[in-house]
């Protein structure tokens, strides 16, 4: 004889409500790394072209951007930000999509990109003295991802003890 235990409905609605809510953050992930990317392939556009990028509310993105911090190693942050962001656009949808091991990477990314964008807020802060618009918006859009994901990390145990 065959022992079945069926889960009662609410428990199984319930692991589906929480697996959508999965699914919607990692999709929002997706849709804020795009504006993250937006921002980096404007700046490298900007810094390819040999124009510097104007800010609208600040005064310091020429000389932020032309900072020595700009471009370690000959390589413009802005490009090294735009492979990050399309990396993260990538893996979120790809986790949204139900791939684990991709919102693992994701989660390793935005640490790594969360903690950049503090060593990067730091020199504009207290060695350059001058803020960049896309800079911040770039911060801003680092710390919405490192939001998401750490939500994620307490809505995932609790999928895995559903199923």
């Amino acid at each position: 004889m065959v022992n079945r235990t069926y889960e009662p409905a609410t428990t199984s609605g319930e692991a589906a409500q929480s697996l959508s809510r999965t699914t919607v953050l990692f999709a929002l992930a997706a849709l804020i790394a795009l504006i993250g990317l937006g921002d980096s392939i404007y700046l490298t556009v900007e810094h390819m072209s040999g124009r510097s990028a104007q800010c609208l509310i600040s005064s310091g993105c020429s000389r932020v951007l032309s900072s020595p911090y700009a471009s370690p190693g000959g390589i413009p942050l802005a490009v090294i930000g735009a492979l990050s962001y399309f990396a993260a656009f990538s893996l979120a949808t790809l986790a949204a999509f139900g791939y684990q091991h991709a919102g693992r990477i994701l989660s390793f990314l935005v640490i790594v990109m969360f903690l950049t964008t503090l060593v990067l807020l730091y020199l504009q802060a207290f060695v350059i003295g001058e803020y960049c618009d896309f800079c911040l918006l770039s911060a801003l859009v680092t710390f919405a991802l490192t939001i998401i994901t750490g939500a994620l990390r307490f809505l995932r145990p609790v999928d895995a003890e559903r199923r």
